[in-house]
């Protein structure tokens, strides 16, 4: 996992954003004085549940050993990472006392509603129909309805009501991770995809795009004002690709979904230009984590890694095949892995991720990054 000083870098970082002002909580679920933090709102896929999935009929879950064998309790906590994912680092460096639960979390009630809700499931993609052969998860649309009763819960508990509940929300910071399993468990499904009948890789990019931007659109209506669209990251060179795809090859990611991603990780940096113009402000930033991942990917003894293609968790060439489980091969140097599972970062690299979300240049977090957004008055 990352380390103590790479952690402290990151929250030192960001020691400067936005606090938010004094509230007070109804019926004294609270105490008088309010949060001095950001709350964290997370929609998407596996690269951001903390753990919905862990109360949904799914085969998509991380809720078994070795999920979270880093962890405090070194037990599985939902998340699909050898210990924390993305959520997290981003919840530490707005200082917020724990990461949002997860939405269907029964512990999601009282002061923890100030923290944020975590609304991810994984396996979701922008569009609805993704993710649905794998059994009951949290589909984009209904992440929304999620977050609207959120606010219903949050305006019922904090003196001042909806108004005050606004506030909150407004300041609060929106992450999603989009667009990966939409291509990989949708258009590029085997042995039949309708989408793949239907659209152009162009075309279908166009598709997630505009379907992202009503998504987009309907959480401002809502009172996101500061979000971060996460792309859909290098799912060409996944482990469960280069076992289905490169393993003949010599283990190449696959250029034809590599191209893919770069398309819709280009296309999020002109989305988030043509919203932040109509509506006056920059509200949306984009993270091109297919940039990110080539960092690390060409380059990663830069960044102590020593493993780019093999995950540390799973079986099969690359250990790309199936799931992770205590049955599974399990690398022991986790810190020097990209990969975790067959699809999914480790603790580490999220942790380079995190801090490029927060501080990195314009190219690879487009216009500004977080710290710059958090600074910008709405």
């Amino acid at each position: 996992m990352a380390t103590r000083s790479a952690m402290a870098k990151i929250v030192g970082l960001v020691v400067g954003l936005a606090m938010l002002g004094r509230s007070l909580v109804a019926g004294g679920v609270v105490g008088a004085s309010g949060p001095d933090f950001v709350p964290l709102f997370v929609f998407g896929g596996s690269r951001g549940d903390s753990g919905n999935n862990n109360y949904l009929d799914t085969t998509v879950k991380a809720d078994s050993p070795p999920y979270g064998i880093d962890s405090p309790a070194g037990q599985p906590t939902g998340r699909f990472s050898n210990n924390r994912n993305l959520p997290d680092f981003i919840s530490e460096a707005l200082k917020l006392p724990r990461p949002p639960l997860p939405y269907l979390s029964p512990q999601l009630d009282g002061e923890r509603l100030l923290y944020g809700a975590n609304f991810a499931s994984g396996g979701a993609g922008i569009l609805n129909d993704t993710g649905v052969q794998q059994g009951n998860i949290i589909t984009m649309s209904e992440q929304l309805e999620a977050f609207h009763r959120y606010k219903d819960q949050l305006a019922a508990i904090v003196i001042g009501g909806r108004e005050q509940a606004e506030r909150l929300v407004n300041e609060g910071v929106f992450l999603i991770t989009a667009g990966a399993f939409d291509f990989v468990n949708n258009y590029y499904r085997l042995p039949f995809s309708a989408r793949a009948s239907q659209y152009t890789v162009a075309e279908f990019v166009d598709l997630l795009i505009s379907e992202l931007s009503k998504i987009l659109l309907r959480l401002y209506e809502l009172g996101a004002r500061r979000t971060v669209v996460v792309g859909a990251g290098p799912f060409g060179c996944w482990p469960a690709i280069l076992a289905t795809m490169g393993s003949a090859d010599g283990g190449e990611c696959d250029p034809e979904l590599q191209n893919a991603a770069s398309l819709f990780d280009s296309q999020l940096n002109r989305m988030a230009r043509r919203l932040n113009g109509r509506l006056g402000g920059v509200f949306f930033v984009a993270a091109n984590s297919v940039t990110l991942a080539n960092e690390l990917i060409d380059n990663p003894e830069a960044y102590g890694f020593t493993e780019t293609k093999v995950a540390c968790c799973g079986q099969g060439p690359y250990n790309g095949l199936g799931k992770c489980t205590s049955a599974s091969n399990l690398c022991l140097n986790r810190d020097e892995y990209v990969f975790w599972d067959s699809s999914n970062p480790t603790d580490r690299s999220v942790g380079f991720f995190a801090e490029n979300i927060l501080t990195g240049p314009p190219n690879v977090i487009f216009p500004m990054n977080l710290k710059s957004m958090m600074a910008v008055e709405h």
